[in-house]
């Protein structure tokens, strides 16, 4: 079967988009590691699946490139909202999108009929580490000791639909992400792996971060972890709280707002490119 794809990216982080309208695939899962390969295939961080909702004006199924399925994206749910308003004709400036983490509203910000940004009500971010979930105490795990391939790391556990590790480091170009990320995905205290961020901080309005998700490796940006490591700058007191945080990503820059009721998450969504693949 010869089906149509969008080839979208928020910040850099992309994914592989299907119009699922008319039904899921059956092999969802094998579909998202055959096509996400950069190599032989069409690449991405993974495949998204937009769906009827009941409760929604669209429905967010995301694969990763492992074939594991997501339960929330950032980045991914700025772009469905431009999929929705562009591709599939729903012309409201406010939408609503059905994920396994929730329903997310996004204010859309459209130029000449083009959805140039979005802003998304993510939620309340949830510090309780059974919630995470993550084997600690407590009510929540914020400046917490980790030992990690014999080394020692304060961290700091947020969910955002998705388990979040946000680690403060003095340089994040240096790192080794691809050991390191997956010594934590994989660690112990994380039943379900985790999300981690490797943050600066730069001042008490601007981060820096390296992300590697759970599932995809290291990623040009995750909207999930910017939020994630906004909630935990301002958790450790490096900045403040109801005041926008500018996430500097390799992909480019979020901007996050936490406030006591929920995190709001502002970037760009874009169309790279249309074609056709047989599944």
């Amino acid at each position: 079967m010869v089906t149509k794809f969008y080839k979208m990216h928020g910040i850099g982080n992309d994914y592989i988009y299907f119009d699922a309208f008319g039904g899921m695939p059956d092999n969802p899962s094998e579909i998202a590691i055959r096509l996400s390969d950069r190599h032989t295939s069409i690449g991405g961080d993974g495949v998204i699946f937009v769906t009827k909702s009941a409760v929604a004006d669209g429905f967010m199924r995301i694969f990763n490139l492992d074939g594991s399925e997501g339960k929330m994206c950032g980045n991914g749910v700025r772009c469905v909202g431009k999929f929705l308003y562009e591709i599939k004709g729903i012309k409201k400036n406010v939408l609503t999108v059905e994920t396994l983490s929730g329903v997310k509203t996004l204010a859309l910000d459209v130029e000449d009929g083009q959805v140039v940004s979005v802003r998304v009500d993510m939620g309340k971010a949830e510090l309780r580490p059974d919630r995470i979930p993550a084997r600690f105490t407590g009510d929540s795990v914020i400046g917490s000791p980790l030992e990690v391939d014999g080394e020692t790391y304060k961290v700091t556990l947020v969910s955002m639909g998705n388990p979040h590790c946000v680690t403060f480091v003095g340089d994040t170009e240096n790192l080794d992400l691809k050991k390191l990320g997956q010594k934590f995905e994989f660690h112990e205290a994380f039943p379900e792996r985790v999300n981690t961020e490797f943050v600066k901080v730069l001042n008490d309005r601007e981060i820096q971060m390296r992300v590697w998700e759970r599932g995809s490796g290291e990623t040009m940006a995750c909207g999930t972890g910017a939020c994630a490591a906004a909630v935990a700058s301002i958790l450790n007191g490096y900045c403040k709280k109801d005041k926008e945080v500018l996430v500097h990503l390799r992909g480019g820059d979020l901007k996050i707002l936490y406030t006591d009721d929920t995190v709001f998450m502002t970037g760009g969504a874009e169309l790279a490119f249309t074609g056709e693949v047989e599944l």
